[in-house]
């Protein structure tokens, strides 16, 4: 074969290719409009049923010389990067996407801002208790200088036995020695009709990890105008927890904390496993600030420090853990609450510079 001849092989060879590369882009916004008709649709992106048949027609099309399972291969490939093409649309058009809005999102808690850099704390009990137990622990939160205090009043647990919390009360109480304090309350609400009357006790609404796809609770938080704090379900992919968030912000409600708290795998040497990967993912994807609660994920009182530390190495916007004033007579999660010394020692280990400060 003569050098001429090879050229015009070639120059062949490189009109298809541009041919290709036309139809290929032109197949990926049809492809694009597709997703759009079916997500309007509520209709899932992936078709296996539909792929199937295209890859049926394109083999009977195929008169070589490409062998049947080389043509599968290639076009599985094209269908896959359609659907990427499908997935990213969905998350540039979702309202917690980083792609819909690049700037950070910060959320002010009655002057105390959330996501502009400052890396932030909230601590308090498992659950609310009495007046007296709230109290200690506030002052102690105070005197660190510290402004968010949280506390369970409504205490969904595994076994229906287990203490389920003072409802309304603990709440009232919750308000009550943060107004004596100067703190504001974090509590976690369950029941959508509460989320309303709620509102006059709380200054963020929290969401808990098993009732993260309470679809009906989400929407109800999503219409009010109070800040969230939305916990990663105990099982949910970070998609799901995304999505859950994006719930709350189509009601309207932009003012979202979201808080990885653990996820549930094989391993027991901890009561879950912490997925410190998900805080630089949810901050590349969302615009939305992240907390960690090393209290849950590890529900160990000897693995907060270090797992706090992680967090904020990672670049989490901050810390939730738990402090009792006596957790050995606890109502719930004794093992995992620290008390007001080991608080201490928390602090002067995490925030040298705090204390030095303070000092």
């Amino acid at each position: 074969m003569s050098h001429r001849e090879l050229d015009r092989l070639r120059q062949e060879v490189d009109e298809i290719n541009e041919q290709l590369l036309h139809l290929l882009n032109k197949r990926g916004e049809l492809v694009k409009e597709i997703g759009k008709a079916k997500e309007a649709q509520g209709v899932n992106r992936y078709d296996p049923v539909r792929e199937r048949t295209m890859l049926n027609k394109i083999q009977e099309q195929n008169d070589g010389p490409f062998q049947q399972s080389t043509v599968e291969h290639l076009f599985k490939e094209i269908f896959k990067a359609g659907l990427e093409l499908q997935k990213n649309d969905h998350r540039k058009a979702l309202l917690v996407s980083r792609k819909k809005k690049p700037e950070d999102t910060v959320v002010n808690i009655k002057g105390t801002k959330v996501g502009d850099g400052t890396q932030q704390f909230i601590f308090g009990p498992c659950a609310v208790e009495s007046y007296e137990q709230v109290t200690e622990v506030a002052k102690a939160i105070k005197e660190k200088g510290f402004t968010l205090l949280r506390g369970g009043a409504f205490k969904p647990r595994t076994s229906p036995y287990d203490f389920q919390g003072l409802g309304m009360e603990g709440l009232k109480i919750l308000r009550q020695v943060a107004d004596e304090q100067n703190l504001s309350v974090i509590s976690e609400i369950v029941n959508p009709a509460d989320v309303e009357p709620a509102l006059q006790y709380l200054d963020v609404i929290q969401i808990g990890a098993r009732n993260m796809q309470n679809f009906e609770l989400l929407k109800a938080a999503g219409s009010v105008n109070k800040p969230v704090l939305l916990k990663r379900g105990l099982a949910a992919t970070i998609d799901e927890f995304i999505n859950a968030a994006e719930y709350i912000m189509a009601q309207g409600n932009g003012q979202i904390i979201l808080c990885e708290r653990g996820i549930r795998t094989y391993e027991r040497a901890t009561r879950n496993t912490l997925d410190i990967s998900a805080v630089p993912i949810l901050k590349q994807e969302t615009h939305l600030p992240v907390f960690v609660d090393v209290t849950h994920s590890t529900g160990r009182r000897d693995l907060l420090l270090p797992t706090a530390k992680a967090a904020l190495a990672i670049g989490a916007d901050g810390v939730m853990a738990e402090v009792h004033p006596d957790p050995a007579v606890a109502l719930s999660d004794s093992a995992q609450q620290m008390d007001l010394g080991q608080f201490d020692a928390f602090v002067r280990e995490l925030l040298p510079q705090k204390i030095a400060h303070k000092m």
